[in-house]
């Protein structure tokens, strides 16, 4: 028997340190060759640390959520035969066995699945097993179980395996600490809640959080907020899927939006732009690289339609599709999610009546559609009935002026109220 030490591998782009996001082992499990052993994810992308050994894993040396350097143990693992895996300096890892393999999985920011080096520890006595895991290992009924008694389970002991916590340590720990082992007194939907979740703030979600906050802190945003009558173009819509849904698919409002967007910016050259804030710098580009703020079961990610200046109304229905289904399934690579040069966020049914949009940093605006009401207006002396919807879209004051702002919505107004003329320009 031997002891096998997998190091974090040198991922490459010069990136010195990760974070672990996830483990797909536990101290005790076995794995075979090319199993992913953990998640970790750089600025850009989320990658996936296989095993190059078949064994028993012995310790888990780095916990989720830590920042662990380039060439730090994060695993050991016991095999039966080292001579069938003869151990790799690191120094002797080559770039091959470092390169990006496969998608991730991850719903978060994808990017490559990176295989890890190993150096051979046999000469150091195995480590004690343990586990860094945040979230004590426990079956769905032991965690329902112990939320009915007001239970933390990170302060249960566990005695099965791997520390697993059963039934009988939770009715164990209810009677040392007070809490009743029997059944919940009234009706649950009314009792006392004591119960308390701390939730880590980790991956895709850490990511988001500091983008927003550097977004926030380098930009002065304004907002500015108008209003669209939109009855027309759902009109258009409507008589366009009906005949020719079927054969070039159906579209959305966010085609005709996109458009909109494309022509104005013809005009506007200054909001599809780049600031780099620290060479005081604008770069304004000719081509529209629209970035697509979707959500995904793992948080706010912002896929790129390239070159959206060259769809007409099918094809940037066909792009939304497929870029948004991309990040939902975790297939988005690191292309797929930089480069953006103007973003388009959208709450569809939920828009509200305004918004506040945050700039994707370093692009200097955003713009965000509010849902669609139906209310009365006037027109021509009377009152009727007409579909409106607000737009509210965020600027950056260091280099947009508010003129420029208003003038740029105000021509994607005209085109969303007028929409024949997005077939023709």
């Amino acid at each position: 028997m031997a002891i096998q030490t997998i190091k974090m591998p040198d991922i490459g782009e010069g990136i010195a340190e990760v974070e672990l996001v996830a483990w797909h082992v536990q101290v005790g499990d076995s794995v075979a060759e090319d199993q992913i052993l953990a998640d970790v994810m750089t600025d850009k992308a989320t990658v996936e640390i296989p095993s190059h050994v078949a064994g028993v894993v012995l310790s888990l040396d780095a916990a989720v959520g830590q920042v662990v350097a380039v060439g730090t143990e994060i695993i050991h693992i016991e095999v039966a035969d080292v001579a069938s895996h003869e151990p790799t300096r690191p120094d002797e890892v080559s770039t091959d066995a470092l390169s990006a393999r496969a998608p991730t999985r991850d719903p978060g920011l994808a990017g490559s699945r990176i295989e890890s080096g190993m150096t051979n520890s046999e000469s150091i006595p195995a480590p004690a097993p343990q586990s860094f895991s945040n979230k004590p290992l426990a079956a769905p009924a032991v965690r329902q179980r112990a939320g009915e008694l007001g239970i933390d389970l990170a302060r249960v002991k566990g005695t099965g395996p791997a520390g697993r916590i059963t039934q009988v340590d939770l009715e164990t720990h209810a009677q040392h600490s007070g809490a009743s082992p029997g059944e919940v007194a009234g009706d649950p939907r009314y009792a006392q809640g004591t119960a308390e979740e701390v939730i880590a703030v980790i991956g895709l979600r850490r990511k988001i959080a500091q983008k927003m906050q550097e977004a926030k802190r380098r930009i002065p945003h304004f907002t500015y907020v108008e209003e669209i009558d939109v009855t027309e173009l759902e009109d258009l819509r409507a008589r366009l899927n009906a005949q020719y849904g079927a054969a070039r698919g159906r579209l959305t409002l966010l085609p005709f939006l996109m458009r909109a967007m494309v022509l104005a910016a013809r005009d506007h050259p200054e909001v599809n732009a780049r600031f780099d804030d620290e060479a005081n710098q604008l770069t304004r580009f000719s081509a529209v690289h629209l970035g697509l703020a979707t959500q995904t079961a793992g948080g706010l990610m912002v896929p790129v339609i390239r070159h959206a200046e060259t769809l007409d109304l099918w094809a940037s229905a066909a792009a939304v599709l497929r870029v948004s289904e991309s990040a939902r399934n975790g297939k988005a690579t690191r292309e797929d999610l930089g480069g953006s040069t103007i973003t388009l966020t959208s709450l569809g049914a939920l828009g509200g009546i305004v918004s506040t949009p945050v700039i994707n940093h370093p692009e200097v605006a955003i713009v965000g559609t509010n849902r669609i009401v139906e209310r009365p207006m006037i027109r021509g002396g009377l009152v009727v009935a007409r579909k409106m919807m607000n737009l509210s879209s965020s600027f950056d004051h260091r280099v947009v002026d508010g003129m420029h702002a208003a003038e740029f919505i105000q021509q994607v107004r005209g085109f969303l109220e007028c929409p024949g003329t997005l077939l023709v320009a």
